[in-house]
C-alpha cells in the first residue's frame, strides 16, 4: 500500500482568531482524508498589544476544532528561534510545506523555517491576502513586506489562491509565471448550526420584519460608510420595517461607526462593536434576510461563505475575487463598487424576498481536499522530475 503523503501546514492558531485560524483547520481537516498532515501553528504572531484585538487574544471563541487524523503542534513564537528550530524539525520530515500568507508580520518566521529545513521539501504558498490595505499604506512595513516577501516566494514551488482575479493579481505584483499559480476555492463555513428565524430574531430583539446584515471586521474597504448611507436613502415605509445590523469589531474604520451613530435612524441600525464568537455567529446569520459585502477592494471574504452555508441573500460589489467566489451562487446579486444607488437599489430589490438559496456544491470542502491532494502531488511529481 502507497504510503500517504506527509504534510505541514503552517498558519495561525485559534488564539490570534481570525479568518485565516477558521481556514486552516477546515483545510486541515480536509486533505487529512488522503494525506497525513500536522499543523504547525503560531502561538505569538506579534506582540500583543500591536494586534488591535489584542483583548481577545486568548480568548476561548471558537468551536471549531481539528480532527483527530490531524496532529496539532502550537509551536511559533515571533520572538523565539528555539520554536522556529522546533518547527523546523518537523518540516524536515514532510513530503510538501504549505503555507498560509496574509499577513507580513509572519515574514520572518517564514525565512527562518524555510532556512533551517536543510532537505529541498517543496514549498507551497497559499495567499489569502496578496496585498494587505493597511501594510501598503505605511511605507515601513511596505518596505520589509516586499523586501520579505521577495525572499519567501525566491524559494517555493508552487502558489494557490482562490481566484483567477488573485492570479492575475499574483503574477503583475510579485511576476510569478501563471503556470504556477494554482486556483482552488474557498470552502464553504458551514460549521455553525441553523436557528429557526423567529427565535434568532425573539433572541436579538428584534421586531422588525426584514434584517440586513454587516458582519465581520470594520476597514476602511469594506465600505459599510457606503451602505449607511444607501439605508438612510431607503424609502420611509421600508425603513419602517426594517433593521441594520453591523455586527463585528471596529479596527481602522471607526468612521463608519460615527456614520451610524449620526444617523436619522439610528433607532433602525443596530451595532455590535466586537468580535463574535463562534456560539453567536449563528442567531446573527439566522434572523437575517440578506448580507451586504458592499467592499471597495477584496481577495476573497470569509463573511460570504457563512452566508452561503446559510442560505442567504448576497449583495456584494463586483471587486477582486469576491464575484468570481460568488459565481455558483444563485443568491447573489452583483454591484458596482462605491455606488450608493445601485446598492440602494439593490437592497429595495432584495429586501422582502425569503428564498432560502443552495449551497454550490463545488465548494464543498471534500471537493476542495482532493483538488488539494492532486495539486500537492503534481509539485512533488514536478520537483522529482526536476532532480532526475
Amino acid at each position: 500500500m502507497k504510503p500517504k503523503l506527509r504534510v505541514v501546514l503552517v498558519g495561525p492558531s485559534i488564539r490570534f482568531l481570525s479568518g485565516i485560524s477558521y481556514y486552516t483547520i477546515r483545510l486541515a481537516n480536509a486533505i487529512s482524508e488522503s494525506t497525513d498532515v500536522t499543523a504547525i501553528l503560531f502561538r505569538n504572531m506579534l506582540p500583543r498589544r500591536i494586534f488591535p484585538g489584542w483583548k481577545r487574544v486568548g480568548d476561548p471563541l471558537s468551536t471549531v476544532s481539528y480532527t483527530a487524523e490531524v496532529k496539532v503542534m502550537e509551536l511559533l513564537d515571533w520572538y523565539s528561534p528555539i520554536s522556529w528550530m522546533r518547527a523546523a524539525a518537523q518540516l524536515r520530515k514532510a513530503d510538501i510545506i504549505i503555507f498560509q500568507w496574509w499577513t507580513s508580520s509572519v515574514a520572518h518566521m517564514y525565512v527562518a523555517l524555510q532556512l533551517m529545513r536543510f532537505r529541498k521539501v517543496p514549498i507551497i504558498i497559499e495567499y489569502h491576502e496578496v496585498v494587505d490595505p493597511l501594510e501598503h499604506s505605511i511605507l515601513p512595513i511596505r518596505i520589509y513586506s516586499v523586501l520579505m516577501g521577495r525572499i519567501i516566494r525566491k524559494r517555493a514551488d508552487g502558489y494557490v489562491v482562490h481566484s483567477e482575479a488573485d492570479r492575475a493579481l499574483v503574477e503583475t505584483s510579485y511576476h510569478v509565471p501563471q503556470d504556477k499559480v494554482m486556483v482552488i476555492p474557498h470552502g464553504l463555513y458551514d460549521q455553525y448550526p441553523v436557528i429557526e428565524r423567529t427565535i434568532a430574531r425573539k433572541q436579538l430583539e428584534i421586531a422588525e420584519e426584514h434584517v440586513i446584515l454587516f458582519f465581520g471586521l470594520l476597514r476602511p474597504y469594506k465600505g459599510v460608510k457606503n451602505l449607511i448611507e444607501a439605508f438612510d436613502s431607503l424609502p420611509t415605509e421600508l425603513l419602517h420595517s426594517t433593521r441594520l445590523l453591523i455586527v463585528g469589531e471596529a479596527w481602522e474604520d471607526k468612521d463608519s461607526l460615527a456614520r451610524a451613530e449620526k444617523s436619522p435612524n439610528r433607532n433602525k441600525i443596530t451595532i455590535v462593536d466586537r468580535y463574535i464568537g463562534d456560539d453567536e455567529v449563528p442567531v446573527y446569520f439566522s434572523a437575517s434576510d440578506i448580507v451586504a459585502l458592499p467592499y471597495t477592494r477584496a481577495s476573497q471574504s470569509g463573511v460570504a461563505h457563512i452566508a452561503m452555508a446559510f442560505g442567504l441573500s448576497i449583495i456584494a460589489t463586483k471587486v477582486g475575487g469576491l464575484e468570481e467566489g460568488l459565481q455558483t451562487y444563485s443568491g447573489a446579486l452583483f454591484i458596482s463598487p462605491n455606488n450608493k444607488e445601485e446598492l440602494k437599489d439593490a437592497l429595495i430589490r432584495q429586501i422582502g424576498k425569503k428564498d432560502s438559496f443552495p449551497p454550490p456544491a463545488n465548494l464543498a470542502w471534500s471537493g476542495i481536499g482532493k483538488q488539494w491532494t492532486t495539486f500537492l502531488s503534481s509539485v512533488i511529481l514536478n520537483r522529482s522530475n526536476e532532480g532526475a
